[in-house]
């Protein structure tokens, strides 16, 4: 009792005050010299609240009573607007600093409301969808009580036998970085204090894709060109987006692990980069350097992740429990500790939570914003434009919506846990409408026969005969498999990434069947789909689509909506030529199909993938056409204009993904066959067209050269528009006039993209014959010039015209004025 009264006592005298004041009212250096070591310490010490299928379940009295000693800045895995208000009352009221605590979860695709895992919604090529639906989960998770998500992933994967492929956009640096910015603007919003938004940590820096063998938590042997070039970029472009705070990998690169790697924490992305918030360690990796064979203790490991740079210690109580001896016999290790302290305290600031510590706990925002129609709504459209149409051959695509009788032949068909992805938050199976129910709803007249046969786990003989009777006596079978949710994400690598046996045991029967076969791909990373890619008609890669799974998938399925998803991977052709990737070096000896030639190829298998990055196709047809170059050469910093006119040359209304490729063809070091540097997913109604025109400069084109600079070198540079990595329609080329050095990495600057409509006859939405002068002139308009009295002219009349041709009235004035 005595020790709870004098607790109280140290509150009501409280450095910090917890009644509400402007976050500028709090000095916080004065916060920071009040502190004592241990109190600076429990600001660096993040515990788990609870287990992440099970949150909350940790806090007890003895949790509490470390709060209001100071012991503890954060947690994770908790969750809860009336629990957590609670217990940041504690913190608030009864601790003697009232510093607020932080509370985080793993939110990686929506909160309550699950959209596509992030690979699924990389494959919208999408970035404001992306954007948007990041805002989502930031408002759903904030209502919650939470200020802190462990997301976005920006790992670059180029092996997808690493699990957490699923968990990022694929192996692009610069889709990755696109994604990233996205992806972090959603979660962060405008203003960080407002209670809708939540803290980004962008994770997991740096090169964690990498790891030999597709191994997760495994060494990552790469050069430093390519964890400059590669992995990092969308890293940097999350920093360009604002985000907050870093999580740092489990892996090492060239031996030193990340966590205690002070040449990339504080000398890169502190120093170079100028990022000034949180550096967070993964789960209990302070330890782990022991593991990894750098530090012979615990004490030793804090301190390493301390001069590193490491702020906040996740879960191991390393540094909270051994480094007061080190920062008090050395006072540069105390700077380092002050320095980690008042960061924390700055983002804790910046949200708001000094001002108002218990904004984020209102119980009533929460019941109205968690799973919002808004946000189901959304989420549908988000399932939409992340799937992928593969194949399609004889237009089997898309179905009538009264085809008879349809055969869903696959347990994933049914399987509404899997939608929800490896990172669920707090999604339900019970939210989920699965593929199964999507079809039914949306053809109640269609006979739906549904038969499991197999699933990841195991199968039946007896269900796959039965699979194939349904499938014998179905108009179209609609054949569901690929891998449940288990299968990927951490700790989910494996060694091969072909079909379960069961599952092509069941391919196998559906391809002795007469009728057409519909392939649905549910999956949470490219797999070796040669299998099913030979007995289906047509093929549709859906990933893990989150609640609306069901519906997004039977809007494609009927034609509602054209796919326009595209591959953020390659696929292989088997388990053995990965790790592959479309942006690969020349090499000296280019692969040839004559075995007889020594070429960089395989004996047994073509070195082709089985569908390259970009690939995706859609219900119509799009032609591209006049590329035009605005300059032969382009200077220092300076712009070049890329122009294409794409034109849907079908009968369906659809979005393409317009991509733009570029080749350095000789430089100091080799450089990539071809490297992404800009797209745009276009809307373009059927036989309409669209000028899309990409603005580019210099530093996009820089390489990391051999003394660690970013170099633009002089020469020539070769570019590439088309639909896919191994579809480029069009071909043209400048110069770069000198080489200069620049500071940002290539693939993180964003290109510039403008799409405007294109009339083939403009002479034929205005009369002719109707000329400025027989506009009966009053006394202004006799002051007019004969160009302002035109687009008078051209005002009256395009007023007339529907509202698709008034659009393009601007652009008739411009052409012929």
């Amino acid at each position: 009792m005595l020790y709870r009264y004098i607790f109280r006592i140290l509150a009501a005298l409280a450095v910090v005050s917890w009644s509400p004041l402007s976050a500028e009212d709090i000095d916080l250096e004065s916060l920071l010299k009040s502190m004592t070591v241990a109190e600076k310490l429990g600001q660096l010490n993040q515990l788990a609240g609870g287990r992440s299928k099970n949150l909350n379940s940790r806090i007890d009295d003895t949790e509490r009573d470390r709060i209001r000693s100071g012991s503890v800045g954060s947690y994770l895995h908790v969750a809860g607007a009336a629990f957590l208000q609670d217990l940041q009352k504690v913190a608030v009221e009864e601790s003697r600093t009232g510093i607020p605590l932080l509370f985080a979860m793993d939110v990686v695709h929506g909160y309550r409301t699950l959209f596509p895992v992030p690979l699924a919604m990389a494959s919208s090529w999408d970035p404001d969808l992306v954007q948007s639906v990041s805002g989502v989960a930031a408002a759903e998770a904030s209502a919650s009580g939470l200020h802190w998500t462990f997301a976005p992933m920006v790992d670059i994967a180029r092996d997808p036998r690493w699990g957490r492929i699923v968990e990022g956009a694929g192996e692009d640096p610069y889709l990755g970085a696109r994604m990233a910015h996205a992806q972090v603007t959603g979660f962060q919003g405008s203003d960080l204090s407002d209670p809708t938004t939540i803290l980004a940590a962008t994770k997991h820096f740096g090169a964690y894709g990498a790891g030999v063998g597709g191994r997760d938590y495994n060494s990552s042997d790469i050069s430093e060109r390519t964890l400059h070039e590669i992995y990092l970029p969308p890293f940097y472009a999350a920093h360009e987006a604002g985000s907050l705070s870093f999580m740092t990998a489990f892996n090492d690169v060239a031996g030193v692990p990340i966590t205690s790697h002070r040449g990339l924490l504080r000398e890169v992305l502190r120093e170079r980069w100028g990022f000034g918030g949180i550096l967070i360690s993964d789960w209990n990796a302070v330890e782990e350097l022991i593991n990894h064979g750098v530090a012979g203790n615990r004490k030793q490991a804090a301190e390493l992740a301390l001069r590193a740079g490491i702020d906040v210690d996740m879960i191991s109580g390393a540094m909270h429990g051994e480094l007061a001896s080190v920062v008090e016999a050395d006072p540069a290790a105390m700077a380092l500790l002050d320095d980690a302290v008042l960061r924390i305290l700055t983002v804790k600031q910046r949200l708001g939570l000094f001002s108002d510590p218990y904004q984020y706990h209102d119980p009533e925002r929460e019941k109205r914003v968690i799973l919002a129609p808004e946000h189901r709504t959304l989420a549908r459209t988000a399932a939409q434009r992340s799937i992928v149409l593969l194949k399609n051959d004889d237009r089997t695509l898309p179905l009538q919506r009264n085809p008879g009788t349809i055969a869903v032949i696959g347990a994933l068909a049914g399987d509404a846990l899997s939608q929800l992805g490896s990172w669920r938050a707090q999604g339900k199976a019970e939210d989920v409408i699965t593929l199964l129910e999507g079809i039914r709803q949306a053809a109640p007249d269609a006979i739906v026969d549904y038969v499991p046969a197999a699933s990841d786990r195991a199968s039946d003989p007896n269900l796959i005969a039965q699979a194939v009777q349904a499938a014998e006596q179905a108009d179209v079978v609609v054949l569901v498999v690929g891998e449940d949710y288990d299968y990927s994400g951490e700790a989910r690598s494996r060694s091969s990434i072909e079909f379960p046996a069961h599952q092509l045991d069941l391919i196998a029967a559906m391809g002795q069947v007469d009728a057409p076969v519909v392939a649905v791909l549910v999956n949470g990373r490219p797999l070796a789909v040669s299998p099913v890619d030979e007995i289906a008609d047509a093929m549709l890669e859906t990933w893990f689509l989150g609640v609306e799974a069901g519906t997004g998938f039977a809007d494609v399925l009927f034609g509602d909506v054209s796919p326009a998803g595209r591959l953020p991977a390659t696929y292989p052709r088997v388990t053995g030529q990965v790790p592959i990737h479309y942006a690969a070096l020349p090499t000296g000896r280019t692969a040839h199909p004559d075995l007889s030639r020594d070429t960089v190829r395989y004996m047994d298998l073509p070195i082709t993938p089985q569908y390259a990055f970009g690939h995706g196709l859609s219900y119509t047809r799009f032609s591209y056409a006049d590329l035009n170059i605005s300059a032969r050469e382009v200077g220092p910093g300076e712009s070049v204009q890329v122009s294409v006119t794409v034109t849907n040359i079908g009968d369906t209304d659809s979005d393409e993904v317009v991509q733009l490729y570029f080749r350095d063809p000789v430089a100091s070091v080799s450089r990539p066959v071809m490297e992404l540097r800009g797209f745009s997913r276009v809307s373009i109604p059927r036989g309409e067209s669209r000028r899309i025109t990409f603005t580019l400069i210099s530093d996009q084109f820089a390489l990391y050269d051999h003394d660690g600079n970013w170099t633009v070198e002089a020469g020539d540079i070769e570019v590439m528009v088309g639909a896919a990595s191994d579809d480029i329609r069009l071909r043209g080329g400048f110069s770069i006039s000198e080489s200069a050095t620049i500071t940002t990495p290539p693939a993180a600057i964003p290109t510039a993209v403008s799409v405007r409509p294109v009339v083939e006859d403009l002479s034929a939405l205005v009369d002719p014959a109707v000329t400025p002068q027989i506009i009966a002139r009053g006394t202004h308009e006799a002051l007019m010039t004969e160009s302002e009295l035109y687009r008078r002219l051209c005002d009256l009349q395009f007023n007339s015209l529907p509202d698709s041709q008034r659009a393009h009235k601007d652009q008739y004035i411009e052409t012929t004025t």
